[in-house]
């Protein structure tokens, strides 16, 4: 489980730099993941190609890429246009894996996908080998995210967010700003889905639509948007929280999900991120006065 919470945190952190950073709400944020598992899955089965090396750097590519069209398209327009925009190609995406049969399995899914070979001779792939390479993965984007928003381009971000109109008079190009961002969340939303789509072995059509943006999307309000780690304790919530609902009641779990959401957008706008930032600078501050 540990390691599925690990996979949603990239991916979650990954929409973070857009939500909470940009001020730029996407519902089509899982078409990069799909997209990366998809590359990966259709390099390893299809065409017998079966290097990390090769596999992970592609995958992400291709997310980057199918970024790079999405947002040169949505960022031409603002607020609900935009939500609506980018849930549009989530969808597009979505039937396009449905109707590609011959590469994607359609309906079926692409399944068989494996853990890309990393080379080494002797070396074979087990569930504590994996999950220490999921570990490293997020390390390094958790990272990589930190350095970028802690940068003058991050601040540029939250100023966009805060106030364009402002930022636009200082000199700044928000548009370029903002297509940067939607890029960077695409790329590491790859690296997720290369991931995802080794650790399930399998891609399927939904994986790119509405419930799994929704899902991701969920994970950053309750963790906190703007934060780093907020994102990572709301895909920890929502991933043990689907996993104890799917021994029960996994009919329901899209009815759940949709009361989280409105118990969290009516009594938790800060999510988790929120308290724990107070608790902390609480806590150094009583520090700092022994």
């Amino acid at each position: 489980m540990l390691t599925k919470v690990l996979i949603f945190a990239i991916f979650a952190m990954s929409l973070d730099l857009l939500v909470g950073y940009t001020g730029l709400l996407s519902l089509g944020h899982a078409a990069f993941l799909g997209v990366a598992g998809y590359t990966a899955g259709i390099l390893m089965i299809r065409y017998g190609i079966e290097s990390f090396w090769l596999v992970m750097p592609l995958g992400i590519l291709a997310a980057g890429i199918a970024a790079a069209i999405i947002g040169y398209i949505a960022l031409r327009v603002s607020g609900v246009y935009f939500l609506l925009v980018t849930l549009a190609f989530g969808q597009l995406l979505s039937v396009a894996a449905v109707k590609w049969r011959a590469m994607t399995g359609g309906t079926d899914g692409l399944v068989g996908i494996a853990c890309p070979d990393l080379g080494l001779p002797g070396f074979t792939w087990t569930t504590s080998s994996f999950y220490y390479l999921v570990f490293l993965a997020f390390v390094i984007c958790f990272f990589l995210l930190s350095k970028i928003t802690n940068s003058s381009f991050g601040q540029a971000l939250v100023g966009i967010r805060e106030n364009e109109p402002r930022m636009q008079c200082l000199g700044y190009n928000t548009w370029a700003h903002k297509f940067v961002a939607f890029i960077l969340a695409g790329l590491f939303a790859g690296v997720a889905g290369v991931l995802f789509a080794s650790f399930y072995g399998i891609m399927v059509p939904s994986h790119l639509g509405l419930m799994t943006s929704a899902s991701v999307m969920l994970m950053v309000i309750i963790g906190g948007a703007g934060t780093l780690f907020g994102p990572v304790i709301g895909a920890g919530f929502i991933v043990v929280l689907e996993r104890f609902v799917s021994d029960y009641v996994p009919e329901r779990w899209p009815l759940i999900l949709g009361c989280v959401f409105i118990i969290c957008v009516m009594f938790m706008r800060g999510g988790f991120g929120i308290y724990l930032s107070r608790f902390w600078k609480g806590m150094r501050v009583r520090l700092w006065k022994c």
